[in-house]
């Protein structure tokens, strides 16, 4: 196939600088994953490659220097991101993009950085439960997380609630120093993480301490009602089926409920059946119900992490089904 050549204009050089990257890494990113050449001089880029190429180089540079203009940094993991959607068919450029899959939290903005991220924001907002399934490092649980800030923040919910099974591999919470909340917060570090990435530090403080965001392990749940509340249930793999039943039905009005997990990682005994796996398969096709099905092609951590979920994923395809996962 014939190679061409495209020129990319810029209206000023104020943002060029950080879209190209220290060292044009940037750019060179965008070259590797495309097979395109990049070619800055001034406020134009010069873009040669195949024509499909060409126009995927030109939705990836274009998005990323509308997020610059909209005050935001550009990161390795943006420029990948932005790649990925546009492969994908997506877009997140300021003037093209659903605004629906944009957070607005305090600290920062943010965007999906996978078609199927987007599909997950997309999901949460429109419906009341939503399942998030699948590998580490896909996003499930800084997504989730996120959407309960903008959602609180806007005043659509009054509560955020994190709450995950008390089921370790080779450990038990009682066996640790401390009180409840003392004993859980390690396992739920992703959520803290993601809260304070998105929460003034001090905010999230006020509102642990009132109760607006509350921290609960999964058997604390049982007979409550949960209102005007985000709910999220971390590492839901790990709920039994009565535990994932009971969870489920302490849905109250105006709420969402989001459930993450990755059903390959199940730590119950042998012969106990994971509720995630149950759950998803009875709650298909449910009105009001949502599963994102996430896989290694949406790993957003280090590439390294990919191909380890890859190369486990294919030597467990090759073993015989556990009662866990059935």
């Amino acid at each position: 196939m014939t190679r061409l050549k495209r020129a990319l204009t810029f209206e000023n050089s104020q943002h060029l600088a950080e879209l190209y990257g220290e060292h044009d890494r940037h750019l060179a990113q965008i070259e590797q994953a495309l097979d395109v050449h990049c070619s800055p001089r001034g406020t134009t880029i010069t873009v040669d490659g195949e024509d499909d190429a060409i126009d995927v180089a030109t939705l990836v540079l274009t998005a990323l220097h509308d997020r610059l203009v909209a005050g935001q940094a550009v990161a390795p993991g943006d420029v990948d991101g932005a790649l990925r959607l546009a492969l994908g068919g997506l877009s997140l450029g300021e003037h093209d993009m659903d605004k629906d899959l944009r957070i607005q939290t305090q600290k920062r903005i943010i965007t999906p950085r996978t078609p199927r991220q987007a599909e997950y924001i997309h999901a949460i907002r429109s419906n009341e439960l939503v399942f998030g399934l699948g590998p580490a490092g896909t996003g499930k649980t800084y997504v989730a997380a996120a959407m309960a800030v903008q959602m609180m923040l806007e005043g659509k919910v009054d509560r955020i609630i994190l709450s995950r099974p008390a089921v370790e591999a080779g450990e038990r919470l009682g066996f640790l120093p401390g009180d409840l909340r003392e004993k859980v917060d390690p396992y739920l570090r992703p959520l803290y993480d993601a809260l304070f990435d998105t929460m003034i530090a001090e905010q999230v403080a006020k509102k642990l301490e009132s109760g607006e965001i509350e921290v609960a392990p999964l058997a604390f749940m049982r007979g409550r009602t949960l209102a005007n509340a985000f709910i999220i249930l971390d590492e839901a793999q790990n709920a039994t089926s009565t535990q994932m039943k009971m969870f489920l039905t302490r849905l109250g009005e105006n709420s969402r409920m989001v459930v993450t997990g990755d059903p390959s990682q199940v730590d119950l005994p042998n012969g106990v059946r994971s509720g995630v796996v149950e759950a998803e398969r009875i709650l298909t096709g449910v009105k009001g119900v949502a599963i994102s099905r996430f896989t290694d092609v949406d790993v957003v951590r280090h590439p390294l992490v990919t191909r380890i979920v890859r190369a486990y994923d294919k030597v467990e395809s090759g073993m015989p089904k556990v009662e866990n996962n059935a």
